[in-house]
Formats: structure tokens, sequence, C-alpha cells
């Protein structure tokens, strides 16, 4: 498999439920995201430009990440899930799946030193 990744940024809200009472990601706090997505093709499906896919083509997903991501409340944005950066990159996976059916893998990362990735187990 050949594989390249885009990173994006965004600044954002949230707050977790289920946390223990004074723990600080129960309370309103925001993060400046960094975003990454991976997407993976065999050597034998590339396109004629040798591409797995065209940086130029995430223009939209850019877009959106702009429009529903940044300077939002996660929680108002992300409803049937906790807005943790676990979820976030699952979430993220799941809707884009189908818009770029060669993503492999979203991580997303809160602080300069910690990183959830989601990647879709095989038959996923």
């Amino acid at each position: 498999m050949l594989t390249i990744t885009k990173e994006f940024h965004f600044s954002a809200s949230h707050r977790l439920d289920g946390l223990p009472e004074g723990h600080q990601c129960a309370r309103l706090h925001g993060h400046n995201y960094v975003l990454v997505l991976e997407l993976s093709a065999h050597p034998d499906h590339l396109t004629q430009a040798g591409f797995v896919r065209d940086y130029g083509d995430l223009a939209t997903f850019k877009r959106w990440v702009d429009v529903t991501l940044d300077h939002r409340h996660l929680n108002d944005v992300i409803l049937d899930r906790n807005p943790s950066a676990e979820n976030l990159a699952r979430w993220i996976h799941d809707t884009w799946k189908e818009e770029l059916p060669e993503l492999s893998g979203v991580r997303v990362s809160e602080t300069p030193k910690t990183w959830a990735r989601y990647a879709p187990a095989a038959g996923e």
C-alpha cells in the first residue's frame, strides 16, 4: 500500500461527560486541533498521474473543517458521542469514508504531545 497524509488545523471547544467530578476535561475548554487524514491505495490502483489521491481534491474537506468544526463547540456538532479525540477521529472517518474511499485513517491531536488515531479494521 501507498499512503499519503494531509494536515488540517482548527480551534474548537468541548467538554466531556462521564468523568469524575473535578476532572479538567469535564469543564468547558478548548484546543487548537491538528487533524491528519491518511489515504491509502494499492500501487495498482493509483490515479493516471500516479497519485493515491490528488491533494487538490481535499479542498472540499478543508472547507468542511472550516465550516463544521472551526470555532465551534464540538458537543453541538457531534451529537451521537462524547467529543473526545478518539471519538472525533472515528466520527470524521465515518462522515467522509464514502466521499474519500481511500481514507484509511484519521489522526486527531488536542495538544502537541497527544494523538488519537482511528483506522477501521479490515472489512469495516
